[in-house]
């Protein structure tokens, strides 16, 4: 017996990357050439490159990751924003929906703050509006969020963004600092919003 997909293929790319607001004065938006030293910053900031796998940026790599971040969209392979002011400022973090699996109806969260938008409480709204998105317009089942258990502040935004616990993948990722054990926290659909 054949199992329907979740999320029908070529829904997501049928769709436009919508702007995403939140309270206060932020946005989640499509990423733009305008957010390259966003880009290249993220590369230099120690938090960003310690709890993430970002990578160092050129201008020109910049360009090139933005580039794709729209091909991923179109490909159905992720979904990535720019936090920014609404005003067009520029991208002060990321936030995004990758690892989709939309057969089985599945995708993990991603995130990182450069430290114009850190101490805002600004990525729980930011985690928030994503899961909505996916569940609401894009039509996932579960939405996911994994950090190292030595990364406090990542526990406390899946937490209040009302992603459960599930457990602990043992030496699940490796960073530069050696393998971290990592947190699994997750939301359903048919979960209570927050």
């Amino acid at each position: 017996m054949k199992i329907t997909p979740v999320v029908p293929a070529g829904r997501m790319r049928s769709l436009p990357q919508p702007v995403l607001e939140l309270p206060g004065r932020w946005v989640l938006r499509p990423w733009e050439t305008g957010d390259v030293p966003a880009l290249v910053a993220s590369g230099a900031d120690p938090d960003i490159q310690h709890w993430n796998r970002t990578g160092h940026f050129t201008e020109a790599g910049a360009e090139e990751r933005i580039a794709r971040y729209r091909e991923n969209w179109d490909t159905e392979q992720a979904a990535i924003w720019a936090v920014a002011p609404p005003s067009g400022g520029p991208a002060v973090g990321l936030i995004g929906l990758a690892d989709l699996d939309l057969t089985g109806g599945s995708g993990e969260i991603l995130y990182w703050l450069l430290p114009a938008g850190r101490g805002s409480g600004l990525m729980v709204p930011a985690t928030e509006a994503v899961t909505r998105w996916a569940f609401e317009a894009l039509g996932l089942h579960r939405v996911r969020i994994t950090h190292s258990v030595a990364n406090p502040a990542s526990c406390a935004v899946a937490t209040k963004a009302g992603f459960l616990l599930e457990g602990t993948m043992r030496g699940a990722l490796l960073h530069a600092d050696g393998w971290h054990d990592e947190h699994l926290h997750a939301r359903l659909r048919t979960d209570s919003p927050v």
